[in-house]
């Protein structure tokens, strides 16, 4: 077992450890926010923030990021709501609005890999652009009037478990396959690690950056979706700052921000800390920027901790 090996097993007990503390501290605070029917109930809320981890995990591991994931957000359940307003039938207006998702994303990869301009620039560009673009198409006005089937996609229950959580462990499952049993996955920590060298192996370097883009567009649509399934409205300000909690569940998992290194378990925790952090202040506190407050010192903290984790192990 490498140092590395064994740093990230001691970042994820500590992760695993921090989590319990977390339940314990809400179980002491509020004793009805750990009841097993609240936390069913709360876990709805965590499906866009797991949904966007995953891919954005592969992402960061190459050595990229996407700033523009709650853009694409706002933007697919817009063309998915004026398509069903004008009269297209639910399901065809999905389509549309993954497709949409997966075109942004695609976009942002190839941007990216033909121009050679870091990540952070081209999609902090394009968040600014995809969320202007579905102002402009919304006209920042509300779109409902969704067929009762269509909320029963962000509300339903099967096997009593929510329809999204049971969709997100599918999902969960295929990615953590795929990052560490393929050689696609060997590829993105070849990449991340260096990318120059990687290159220089031969390895297909600015198709696989493509494929994770328009991957992290894909399921922000389908986030944009969901979210505005289980609030029966599309509108623009969907997802806004949803990118800060992605990026800090996934740093927090153990993901080093400069590539590399990570995990898709790690990330889930993670996801898990973040996602009942900003629940308990909520339901607690009840101030919104002291979550962002909190999301905030948690990410620097965490980028701190992996720096430190990083250089022992070397």
């Amino acid at each position: 077992m490498t140092g590395r090996d064994r740093a990230a097993r001691v970042h994820f007990g500590v992760l695993a450890g921090l989590a319990l503390i977390l339940f314990g501290f809400a179980a002491w605070l509020e004793p009805s926010f750990i009841a097993p029917a609240t936390q069913r109930d709360l876990s709805l809320h965590a499906f866009e923030l797991a949904l966007l981890a995953l891919p954005m995990t592969c992402i960061i591991v190459s050595g990229g990021i996407d700033l523009s994931v709650g853009s694409i957000c706002a933007l697919a359940a817009v063309v998915m709501g004026l398509l069903h307003e004008a009269g297209a039938p639910i399901w065809a207006a999905c389509i549309a609005a993954i497709g949409a998702g997966a075109v942004t994303g695609a976009l942002n990869g190839a941007f990216i890999a033909a121009l050679r301009v870091h990540p952070l620039i081209v999609t902090l560009a394009t968040m600014a652009a995809f969320r202007g673009l579905a102002e402009g198409l919304s006209r920042a006005r509300p779109i409902s009037g969704f067929p009762p089937e269509f909320t029963r996609l962000g509300e339903g229950y099967s096997l009593g478990l929510p329809i999204p959580i049971l969709a997100l462990a599918i999902i969960s499952l295929a990615a953590g396959l795929a990052l560490s049993r393929t050689s696609w996955g060997c590829w993105m920590y070849a990449i991340g690690s260096n990318e120059r060298g990687a290159r220089y192996a031969g390895l297909p370097v600015d198709r696989i950056k493509i494929a994770l883009y328009a991957c992290s567009g894909t399921a922000a649509a389908l986030a944009g979706i969901v979210f505005a399934a289980r609030r029966n409205t599309a509108k623009a300000d969907i997802g806004s700052g949803l990118e800060l909690e992605v990026i800090t569940a996934v740093v927090l998992g153990g993901t080093s921000i400069f590539g590399g290194r990570g995990s898709i378990a790690g990330t889930l925790l993670g996801v898990l800390i973040i996602h009942e952090t900003r629940e308990l202040v909520s339901w607690h506190w009840h101030h919104d920027e002291l979550i962002l407050l909190v999301t905030g010192t948690i990410l620097v903290a965490s980028v701190l901790l992996n720096n430190l984790a990083s250089r022992r192990a070397d």
